[in-house]
């Protein structure tokens, strides 16, 4: 049975949080967890309390929690509608100036 989180808008470039998803995906929650309390990266805080809800609403729907594992975790780019800054260009010209915006879903799974 699945169980699902997602956090959107997390204001973290999705470059950086996919390593930090790349770090997690496939193992088991337990690992992660750990793994994710030591790494020294902003994005494993975000992923920490993720995966968190993630175990969270699976221990709503009755499943066991020691068999869980990490099957889908995905970051995609946001659309950038909060973090808007212009910087002075050549010739009178402005530049808009990206800041990074996340949509981070994660999908856990029983091991058969």
């Amino acid at each position: 049975m699945l169980s699902k989180a997602s956090a959107r808008f997390s204001k973290i470039a999705p470059r950086k949080a996919r390593v930090i998803a790349d770090l997690v995906r496939g193992r088991d929650v337990a690992e992660a967890l750990q793994v994710l309390q030591f790494t020294a990266k902003r994005g494993a805080q975000v992923m920490h309390q993720l995966l968190e809800s993630a175990v969270a609403n699976a221990r709503q729907a009755g499943i066991d929690v020691d068999e869980l594992y990490i099957s889908k975790a995905t970051v995609d780019k946001a659309p950038n509608k909060y973090f808007r800054r212009w910087r002075p260009r050549a010739m009178g010209r402005a530049t808009r100036v990206v800041k990074g915006v996340s949509h981070i879903a994660i999908e856990l799974d029983e091991r058969k």
